[in-house]
């Protein structure tokens, strides 16, 4: 049998004139960045800051996992520079871009009508190597359900 670990009070804490006030531990923001209506995944300067992206020499394998019709991340893996098929960095005007539409559109995502948003989250990809794994967010609401009512049918009480 395990032995339980026990926290045991002291007699100053069961008084109330030696209150501790609890420091309350800031979260890290969630590492965001969005796509343009023309097709851009955008980071915005913050983002790229938090990231620790070299803006000017980094280049970027782009992917999405295997065998899925539908884009629901996108994966951005570092690269040297004189690796064929990367993708540049552009700056803009306080962010920086990398364009993708055809690519995005023939993932499913309709960039022009619906503003999509994205996460960051760092991975390990080979040895050494970390990626990152853009996790996409659809900003516009879920139609409302019009399909045919499922279930037990309500008993109305003012027919009886």
């Amino acid at each position: 049998m395990k032995a339980k670990q026990i926290r045991f009070f002291s007699p100053d804490e069961n008084s109330e004139s030696t209150k501790k006030s609890e420091k309350s531990v800031a979260k890290a923001a969630p590492v965001t960045g969005y796509i343009s209506s023309t097709g851009k995944l955008v980071f915005p300067a913050k983002t790229i800051t938090q990231l620790g992206f070299d803006p000017n020499s980094n280049r970027f394998k782009v992917g999405t996992q295997e065998g899925k019709r539908k884009i629901k991340s996108l994966y951005l893996i570092p690269s040297d520079e004189e690796q064929e098929q990367t993708f540049e960095l552009a700056q803009g005007a306080k962010s920086y871009g990398i364009s993708l539409p055809f690519i995005l559109q023939k993932g499913g995502i309709d960039f022009a009508e619906t503003k999509y948003t994205f996460t960051v989250k760092p991975f390990d990809y080979e040895e050494g190597v970390t990626g990152f794994e853009l996790k996409l967010t659809n900003e516009s609401p879920k139609p409302e359900y019009t399909g045919k009512p499922r279930g037990r049918k309500k008993q109305n009480p003012e027919a009886e």
